[in-house]
């Protein structure tokens, strides 16, 4: 079994942050702790981080000290290497990556930048750590302008010269390649013949990801921003230098161009932003002001107080000609905040890049607890091999937007938004996001409106629903959205960003309906701790449940927790464990016990119990000995909603914990709400979450 893998590439610039991404997540949906180590880092830029460090600690929230992440820099290292001492050299990194083997489940190491002026000698001394580290490598090289003959050829030059070491070249990844299927299958053919032969995978090239962005440029020129700080994440393709009277440069503007010009051309300045606002010219990404010159009071003002004017401009103290120069130089790297480039090299990464094999072939030992990343990684794959069909009802806000972005570059799920098509378009454009791949439904619009309406109408006319009746509230989005759920137009329904909780659910009590054998509608958080995943119900939906109700709880909230691979224990909760206390409160939750376990007699179940017997070994041990559930309890459900809620807030704070939820359980399909604080994650989970409900709902036929 390894527990280390090399990363290294063949030349600069060729892809490999982007693998390195990608095998991270593959490690951290297994292990636990996993370590980043790089033996060489390039210099630093006065206080800034290594990039490839800064991306891998902070996106995957890696409890590391950064001085344990590198060995040497690349100067440093050269000058050892010069000196004579190369073993020394190697020696001193093979020492700090034993350390952090010691407090690590694995290390993954990435190679040097190929930024000095010798790569034959970097690429050798890779490939000597990585032998000496006893670890396997994975190669990365680059296919970009270069046809198959040309890989081909590289790539055979570089495994002639890996032969001469005794490294195990686990897999080959040509980044950035324009080769078909048949040049794939003919290049496997030839250099991976033999059991264990190295994989070898290629992944296209995504333009959007080697552009830069605005803030890119602005921390290349130090410049400073004057407005659009919300939008400095939009993309640069092109420069265009604005020395021409205005009409004229209109003439020359394209999509995600950078307008260069000084900052006294106010005239250019204000044509640049209508030509933003203006559906009839294309998307600059932005404006960058020369030579310090910033523009007056009044039109500054005149901006401020422009409605929709989201546009970035940068003001840089360089002079024209050298701001050229310098974004001459420019070199982007993926910066942690940037999801929609790592969520579009993750995606590319998953499909393109078989994992599987990979973890196959390190034989790494899966760990027996699960960490919130952990959880967080399973939870999106489930959910894209399920491929389900989500609606989301509020498709005008943008954290739905910013979330549907994320979830379509993932391939999460299919995603439908409700709402005015043109104020999503808008809103989307506006944000520099692409949901061109949802579907986006004006519900009044619709061809089914009519359909839905006279459906609801047939639904409620018992309650004195009128047809009228029926279209007005079927216009409402969540009315809808629900619909298209219990129509079997969608798999699942997410909304509660922007409505409450109770406007949320109240359409699938209405027509969705609970499940044969339940008559309450609960929830479940589930609760990601450091190192296991818990389920709590029910924090979110019943105030006072009965003995009846809380038992129905107990079920439902077990069989949500096997559909997330949890094995049910479940703890009825009290202020008593087994007969230490009396009180009405303690009688309905051994009524709801007793209720439970003959409704259900093969499932781990007691109750009462007090939450510190449920869940520490020790105490358990003193309160409840030779119990199945006290001590090892996986679920936990709270005799009512102000306890759940409150318990479930304090250990998500006290404990850092990641609560996913509120997931609702017992309607005949998947209506799920979100709070109206919630985040972008949030909502991304929330809908994996859906799809993989949907997906064990359809699985089970019911």
């Amino acid at each position: 079994m390894h527990n280390g893998l090399y990363i290294t590439a063949t030349s600069q610039r060729n892809g490999k942050s982007a693998v390195a991404l990608g095998i991270m997540q593959l490690l951290s949906r297994r292990l636990r702790k996993v370590a980043i180590f790089r033996p060489i880092i390039s210099e630093p830029q006065l206080d800034d981080l290594d990039p490839d460090i800064n991306l891998m600690l902070k996106y995957f929230k890696i409890n590391m000290e950064y001085g344990d992440t590198f060995a040497y820099t690349y100067t440093e290292a050269r000058e050892i290497v010069n000196q004579g001492s190369r073993n020394l050299l190697v020696e001193n990194i093979l020492r700090r990556y034993k350390n952090l083997l010691e407090t690590h489940d694995f290390v993954l190491c990435i190679g040097t930048d190929f930024l000095g002026k010798d790569p034959v000698l970097e690429f050798e001394l890779n490939v000597e750590i990585a032998a000496n580290l006893s670890c396997p490598v994975i190669l990365v090289t680059t296919g970009k302008n270069k046809d198959a003959d040309e890989v081909r050829e590289s790539l055979q030059l570089v495994m002639d010269e890996l032969a001469q070491y005794s490294v195990d070249v686990l897999a080959t990844i040509i980044n950035m390649a324009s080769l078909t299927k048949v040049e794939i299958d003919e290049m496997r053919q030839h250099f991976c013949q033999g059991d264990n032969a190295p994989l070898l995978f290629a992944v296209p090239d995504d333009p959007t990801i080697g552009k830069p962005t605005m803030q890119d440029v602005q921390k290349l020129l130090k410049a400073e921003v004057l407005f659009g700080h919300n939008r400095l994440d939009a993309l640069v393709d092109d420069y265009l230098i604005a020395a021409m009277h205005t009409d004229h440069v209109l003439q020359y503007l394209t999509k995600d161009q950078l307008v260069i010009f000084p900052g006294d051309r106010t005239d250019m300045l204000l044509a640049s932003i209508a030509s933003r606002l203006s559906t009839a010219n294309p998307d600059i990404a932005g404006v960058l002001l020369t030579c310090g010159l910033r523009p007056p009071a009044e039109v500054c003002k005149l901006i401020k107080g422009w409605p929709g004017a989201t546009l970035p401009i940068l003001l840089s103290e360089h002079h024209t000609y050298k701001t050229i120069l310098a974004l001459r130089e420019l070199y982007t790297v993926i910066e942690p905040g940037d999801l929609r480039k790592i969520n579009t090299l993750l995606g590319l990464f998953e499909h393109y890049v078989n994992g599987k094999k990979i973890v196959n072939r390190l034989k790494t030992e899966h760990s027996s607890r699960m960490t919130p990343m952990m959880f967080e990684f399973n939870l999106i794959e489930r959910a894209k091999n399920a491929r389900m069909r989500i609606v989301l009802a509020e498709g005008t806000e943008e954290r739905i937007l910013r979330a549907t972005d994320i979830l379509l570059r993932r391939k999460v799920a299919e995603i439908v938004l409700l709402g005015n098509t043109d104020v999503i378009s808008k809103k989307a454009r506006d944000l520099g996001l692409d949901i061109g791949k949802s579907t986006v439904i004006d519900p009044v619009k619709s061809p089914k409106f009519d359909d839905y309406a006279q459906s609801y109408h047939e639904f409620r006319k018992n309650k004195g629903v009128t047809p009228e009746q029926a279209r007005d509230i079927m216009a409402d989005a969540t009315y809808y959205s629900t619909m298209m759920v219990k129509k079997n137009d969608a798999d699942g329904m997410v909304s509660g960003s922007v409505n409450t909780t109770a406007h949320t659910i109240r359409p699938a009590f209405e027509f969705i309906k609970t499940k044969p054998g339940f008559s309450v509608v609960s929830s479940v958080f589930l609760m990601c701790l450091k190192s296991q995943v818990l389920v709590f119900g029910d924090c979110a939906v019943n105030p006072n449940p009965t003995a009846q109700q809380l038992a129905e709880i107990a079920i439902a909230s077990a069989h949500s927790a096997k559909i997330f691979g949890i094995e049910p224990r479940v703890a009825m909760l009290s202020y008593s464990t087994g007969s230490s206390g009396k009180g009405a409160d303690v009688d309905v939750v051994v009524e709801a016990t007793k209720i439970a376990q003959q409704l259900v007699p093969e499932l781990a179940l007691e109750g009462p119990l007090q939450y510190d017997a449920a869940i520490d070994p020790a105490v358990a041990k003193t309160k409840l000995p030779n119990s199945k559930v006290a001590g090892q309890a996986t679920v936990f459900i709270f005799p009512d909603l102000n306890t759940g809620n409150n318990t479930y807030k304090a250990v998500q704070r006290a404990a850092q914990a990641l609560a996913i939820g509120p997931m609702l359980q017992g309607l005949n399909k998947p209506v799920n709400d979100l709070s109206r604080g919630c985040s972008v994650a949030d909502i991304v989970n929330t809908v994996a979450l859906t799809a993989v409900q949907a997906a064990a709902e359809r699985a089970t036929g019911s």
